[in-house]
C-alpha cells in the first residue's frame, strides 16, 4: 500500500497509475483519502451480481411494503 500526497500524484500521475496496476495506491488530500483503482478490477470485484442482489426486492416492490406500513399506522388512529 502506497500513501502519497495530492501534490506527489500531480507531478507523477503516469508513475502512479503505472503502480496501480501492481499495488494499492491512495492519495491523500488533507483529511481525506483516495484510492486509485483499475477499472477493470472494480468490475470484477464490486459489481458483478452475487447472492444478496438476486434475494434483493425491487424498488416497486418495497414502495407497496412502504405504502401498507403506512396504511396500517394511520389506520390506527
Amino acid at each position: 500500500m502506497n500513501v502519497i500526497s495530492s501534490k506527489e500524484f500531480f507531478i507523477n500521475q503516469d508513475k502512479y497509475f503505472d503502480m496501480a496496476l501492481n499495488e494499492c495506491v491512495y492519495i491523500q488530500n488533507g483529511g481525506n483519502m483516495f484510492s486509485v483503482a483499475i477499472a477493470n478490477d472494480l468490475h470484477n470485484e464490486y459489481l458483478e451480481p452475487d447472492e444478496d442482489l438476486r434475494r434483493a426486492i425491487t424498488a416497486d416492490e418495497f414502495l407497496e411494503g412502504a405504502l401498507q406500513i403506512i396504511d396500517k399506522i394511520y389506520a390506527k388512529k
